[in-house]
């Protein structure tokens, strides 16, 4: 599916990169090598794979590859279990996610993004996604609780009702700090009534917008 030798060969050099990645396995390099990363990046990049950070549609921008791989391996996430994304962005950490587990459901404000996305992923042959138009700044408690949920966006203090849509022995991937800094990606685990919080790495996202779009 990959486009070019190009592709092939900066794929090939980008998974040894990642490699090292803390909680890296081969289940999630074979995701990485099997999502063609070029289909979710802009037309004119030149290496898909490279850390930078690309526009997409609605004014809104993806993360560079490590940075989307590193929160990936950071879920641990199993065969079998229930994913909630808020921020579909691409679609491209939903499609990995996708590969890794039952079933992801992706919130996005953007309709726009969403139908990008779920084309995208169809072209994979990616089907246990489903996607919902939603600002996602509460979580989707409907379908709670979720084993794994990864937020892209930030939170001053860590947010009530996400940990409380966690299902037990859950993990919680958000950044946690004061939006006009950089913030501290944290992973959250839920450990019977009480939560283990370890740092992953640095980054800075902004906060989750209110509402969804009208037009876009």
């Amino acid at each position: 599916m990959l486009n070019s030798m190009l592709d092939r060969e900066q794929l090939a050099a980008f998974l040894m990169t990642v490699r090292t990645v803390d909680g890296m396995t081969p289940r999630v390099l074979t995701a990485v090598e099997s999502v063609p990363r070029r289909l979710f990046v802009p037309q004119d990049a030149k290496d898909a794979y490279c850390d930078k950070v690309f526009p997409i549609d609605c004014g809104q921008s993806m993360p560079g590859a490590r940075h989307a791989v590193r929160l990936v391996a950071a879920l641990k996430i199993a065969p079998e279990h229930r994913v909630l994304e808020v921020g579909t962005g691409s679609g491209y950490i939903t499609a990995l996610m996708a590969k890794l587990c039952v079933q992801v459901l992706t919130l996005d404000r953007y309709q726009t993004l969403l139908t990008k996305a779920q084309d995208r992923l169809k072209s994979c042959g990616i089907g246990n996604v489903t996607y919902l138009k939603e600002d996602g700044r509460t979580g989707y408690p409907d379908q709670a609780p979720f084993d794994r949920i990864v937020v892209h966006g930030s939170f001053e203090m860590l947010p009530r009702n996400f940990v409380e849509q966690t299902s037990s022995q859950g993990i919680l991937l958000c950044a946690l700090g004061d939006p006009s800094h950089v913030q501290r990606v944290v992973r959250h685990q839920r450990l019977g009534s009480r939560f283990e919080e370890e740092t992953l790495f640095h980054a800075r996202l902004q906060p989750l917008e209110t509402g969804v779009a009208s037009y876009l």
